[in-house]
């Protein structure tokens, strides 16, 4: 068996070269997408950054630990305490001390690292330096009020003696800058005397101890609520010490999406295209069965074929994934979706698993088409005509059924049970996957007659091209569904990804727009950064405006006495936030909130009013606090409301402003933007403002996806140009006889070109049903969560995905067919296959 398949694949070499790129491109992406996920598994291991040079730092603890029946758990302070002035006196009696200050700063008019945005920069007192690797690159240290020394990287458009403007919570002054220190490459910085550092932020980060580690921990152990850090365990002092970890977090989850969507898309392409393979050799088949050979040897003789070549194929695939990981870490790092650290390691475990899925797959590929082929009767190798009689098996409809009506009855349990599921992007990734597989099965059965409905007008125009192209797709009802099933799966996927994103971010704006009442919105630019006190002061004395200004934190519950639940939390006035809003409280009343209550949202165990419920606060305080009101969930926008008193240490970042009726609004806005000229701050309306805040998609988002769609594009369109050469090749003669029935060698090409865009056009309209019942799904969640907003197609993705399709098939079945004319028609009439 094992010559005779060789020789059939000596024979039949297109149909098996085909084969072979097609499983090899699957496993190559495989590899590729396993490899750069591999490497998301660990982060670098880093020693302490900013407090390098320091023997011990004291500072508040900034993480929340709570001991449960399962072990401790531990959550990120959103707000962690200051270091008592007290404290820092009497560390002071130990030895040498410093203390840190870090508050946000702006530099109007300068670029100090170079990337021209200016954001995330910080201030600190001058003597901290000394602690760490900053050192005086140009000039001198400050020693007056109004001398900075500032970070200065390679393309930095600051030198010593320019003055600058800097804005900070105290006011903007234009300040001297009297030195430069090269960039550490965690922070842009500027540095302050330590007299006017604690004027601006009096509150003490850290504090460096020159002491006996021992002595220290005696002073500030653990029952002040402070740590002692040394060693390794100095870099929880850096600046966002676990940026590392939560990059990769984001990183894994991209490449995990983009290895499960390359996963499936390569195993549903290379099964489809080994299927198509054994079904195109009928009469090969029952010629061998006519000389004598069983149906266990036909069968044997399949299995052979895709044994030899799935193990080459694998092994060639293997090669290419190795090749192209380290170029897609690159390329995620060049487009910053990746940290610029992140590459391809030394693991070789997604090569194996790469390898033996490819192999796998084309084993699964071939074995319900070998059981087929052994069927085959001796006739069979008599027969001239090509018609396909029985479209699909009973186990196909089985099979094509159970994914179908599996895949609709997760959506619809969903909805029921919980249609904020259907939002999350684990489950608008993989739902569309069972409903693909799902029409693709059926896609022999819905071939015929959407063939013959999209070639309605064209089989009745003048000629015999339409009329051709539409038997010819309608009789060769395999070949149709094989050719179409890359189609399928590109356009499902292209405008299901794309479409549920960019609804779910509408209907986030659209949820934003109708709870914001306000007509004014001022928002911190940066995470984490607090707006100018002067510039809330003055907000806040403007004749005709009702002013809310809002701390973000965040509160942390112990849900069913095992796991930590942290949810973000607004910090507000009860009734300032009731003028300037339209929440959907499904019960209680926002003005009942008070420093001993919480507005929760359904999301939450608790949500019964007047029950009280445990938390701890954003500075880890434990409280228990009573439910004054239940949020709807919506999309997941709509978070926890505390007091201020609640959120101590968290700066006011966001301010709506309402004008009261009678009020002249001109002269609000006129105020608020004179506020925000002169303290540097950004005022927006509310349209502006949600246009700002929630565009239809990121830009890291937008990338990440185009990225998966991309490798599926890929692995898709070279499937499809490759199952269009299997097919064509395989169609000389009947080409021969259309030349020989008088056609011109234009006229085959054109039927031909016709033929595959027919093709192009079944599997589109294919796939855009499963995205248009996904879609559906997605809108249908929304709705049941209160957020009625437009669902959003991305016509343009569709449209070039589609146009891209039809251009590659159409070269793909032409330029076959433009080979095998070269050929005199008698001869290829007579040819054997």
């Amino acid at each position: 068996m094992l010559s005779l398949a060789l020789q059939g694949m000596k024979t039949r070499w297109v149909t098996f070269v085909g084969s072979f790129i097609a499983l090899a491109l699957g496993v190559g992406l495989i590899a590729t997408t396993g490899l750069a996920l591999a490497a998301t598994f660990s982060a670098p291991d880093r020693g302490p950054e900013r407090f390098a040079k320091a023997p011990v730092v004291v500072q508040a603890a900034d993480r929340l630990r709570v001991d449960t029946p399962i072990g401790i758990r531990t959550q990120p302070l959103d707000d962690p305490r200051p270091v008592p002035e007290e404290l820092a006196s009497r560390l002071a009696g130990l030895g040498r001390t410093v203390e840190d200050r870090t508050f946000p700063v702006t530099v109007r008019d300068a670029d100090l690292d170079g990337d021209g945005d200016g954001e995330g920069t910080v201030g600190h007192p001058w003597s901290v330096a000394g602690s760490t690797p900053y050192r005086i690159s140009g000039g001198r240290a400050p020693s007056a009020p109004g001398e900075v020394v500032v970070t200065a990287g390679p393309g930095a458009e600051v030198r010593t003696g320019d003055r600058i403007e800097v804005v900070t919570s105290a006011g903007t002054r234009t300040r001297t800058v009297v030195g430069t220190v090269a960039p550490a490459g965690f922070e842009t910085a500027v540095f302050f005397t330590d007299a006017e550092a604690a004027r601006i932020s009096p509150a003490i980060d850290a504090v460096v101890v020159h002491a006996d580690a021992e002595r220290v921990r005696a002073l500030a152990g653990e029952r002040t609520g402070m740590v002692v850090l040394t060693g390794d365990d100095r870099r929880r002092a850096d600046p966002d010490p676990d940026r590392d970890d939560e990059a990769m977090v984001s990183v894994n989850a991209l490449l995990g999406t983009a290895a499960a969507i390359t996963g499936f898309v390569s195993v549903f392409v290379v099964a489809s295209t080994f299927s198509f393979a054994v079904a195109q050799r009928r009469r090969e088949f029952g010629l061998l069965r006519t000389a004598g050979a069983t149906p266990g040897q036909v069968r044997r003789m399949v299995y052979a074929e895709a044994v030899v070549i799935g193990i080459l194929a694998s092994a060639a695939g293997c090669w290419l994934g190795a090749a192209g990981a380290p170029r897609l870490a690159a390329w995620m790092v060049d487009v910053e979706i990746a940290p610029h650290w992140f590459a391809v390691g030394d693991q070789t475990w997604p090569l194996h698993t790469a390898f033996w899925t490819g192999l796998s797959v084309a084993m699964a590929g071939v074995l319900v088409s070998s059981c087929r082929a052994g069927k085959v009767g001796p006739t069979e190798a008599l027969r001239e005509s090509a018609v396909d009689s029985r479209a699909m098996p009973p186990s196909r409809w089985l099979m094509a059924g159970i994914v179908l009506l599996t895949g609709l009855g997760l959506l619809g349990m969903a909805l029921v049970s919980d249609p904020g599921d259907v939002l999350k992007r684990k489950t608008y990734i993989t739902q569309p996957m069972l409903l693909i597989v799902g029409f693709a099965l059926l896609a022999p059965v819905l071939v015929r007659p959407l063939t013959r409905l999209l070639t309605w007008l064209p089989a009745r125009l003048p000629g015999a091209t339409g009329v051709l192209a539409r038997e010819n797709a309608a009789a060769g009802v395999r070949r149709t569904a094989a050719v179409a099933a890359p189609v399928i799966i590109t356009v499902a996927l292209a405008a299901s990804l794309m479409g549920t994103t960019a609804t779910i971010n509408e209907a986030k704006a659209t949820e934003a727009r109708n709870h914001t009442v306000a007509d004014f919105v001022i928002a911190s630019g940066d995470e984490g950064r607090a707006l100018s006190p002067r510039f809330v002061e003055r907000a806040r004395a403007i004749d005709g405006a009702t002013v809310s200004a809002s701390r973000s934190t965040g509160v942390t519950v112990l849900e069913e006495g095992t796991a930590l639940v942290k949810s973000e939390a607004k910090a507000v006035t009860p009734a300032d936030l009731a003028a300037v809003s339209d929440l959907p409280v499904v019960a209680g009343r926002l003005t009942d909130l008070d420093d001993r209550s919480i507005v929760v949202n359904e999301e939450w165990l608790t949500t019964t009013v007047g029950q009280r419920v445990s938390v701890w606060l954003g500075d880890g305080r434990k409280v228990s606090l009573r439910v004054a009101a239940v949020l709807g969930t919506g999309t997941g926008s709509n978070g926890v409301y505390l007091t201020p008193r609640n959120a101590a240490g968290a700066g006011i970042d966001r301010i709506d402003v309402k004008v009261r009726d009678g009020a002249d609004r001109a002269a609000v806005a006129a105020a608020l933007r004179e506020a925000g000229a002169d303290t540097g701050t950004e005022v927006l309306t509310r349209s502006e403002w949600v246009e700002k805040h929630y565009p239809r998609s990121s830009e890291n988002t937008r990338l990440g996806l185009l990225m998966i769609l991309g490798i599926a594009l890929v692995c898709t369109g070279i499937a499809l140009a490759n199952t269009l050469v299997m097919a064509t090749s395989d169609r000389v003669r009947d080409l021969a006889v259309l030349r020989l029935s008088g056609a011109t060698r234009a006229q085959v090409l054109r039927l031909i070109a016709v033929e595959a865009l027919v093709v192009v056009a079944v599997g589109a309209v294919i796939g855009g049903a499963v995205a248009a019942l996904n879609l559906l799904g997605v809108w249908g969640a929304l709705g049941l969560l209160d957020v009625w907003s437009a669902v959003v197609v991305p016509w343009g993705t569709v449209g070039a995905v589609v146009a891209a399709g039809a251009v590659l098939a159409t070269v793909s079945a032409v330029l076959p067919a433009s080979f095998a004319l070269r050929t005199r028609p008698v001869e290829l009439a007579g040819m054997r296959e």
